[in-house]
């Protein structure tokens, strides 16, 4: 009888769900992110029931109002709110970008204890620094995202590779 090997290149579960993260990121129109359980997934975009809004990138304090900014509702968030009331106090978040500030105080208020982020690209901001700071006196563990084995997943989605 042929023993059976395990497969070499399988996803550990912080790759899966850093994945997941990823994938849902795809979900967001904005061209710029319990226990082993997924309680909630969640990408930018705008609130329920809003029209979209052409995204403007234009950061300018000129037009505050023509651009997504003061709009769109974070992953955090909507993630968050996709829990449909379940208990996410002491639970992991995972998101592809470090949280801002708006959204440290969600995941502090939700009583979620670990951030685990793929990129801190805006950690030089006020915004960043802030998060940072709140998140670490409230004392969630925030850990940047290190890919084990599995570093890229490429999904095959005509069916043909099932």
């Amino acid at each position: 009888m042929a023993s059976v090997q395990g497969r070499q290149d399988f996803l550990e579960l912080e790759g899966y769900l850093m994945g997941v993260a990823c994938l849902a990121a795809k979900r967001s129109r904005d061209p710029s992110t319990q226990e082993n359980e997924i309680l909630g997934v969640g990408f930018n975009r705008m609130p329920k029931g809003g029209e979209e809004l052409t995204w403007n990138r234009d950061k300018s304090e000129e037009h505050p109002l023509e651009n997504k900014y003061l709009y769109v509702c974070h992953a955090e968030l909507n993630a968050i709110m996709d829990s449909n009331g379940a208990d996410i106090r002491g639970s992991t978040i995972y998101v592809t970008l470090f949280p801002c500030n708006e959204c440290a105080k969600l995941i502090i208020q939700a009583g979620i204890s670990r951030v685990v982020y793929l990129s801190n690209k805006y950690e030089n901001t006020h915004e960043t620094q802030a998060s940072e700071r709140m998140l670490n006196l409230a004392g969630v563990q925030m850990d940047q995202f290190k890919p084990g084995q599995c570093r890229e997943v490429v999904i095959d989605l005509t069916g043909e590779a099932v």
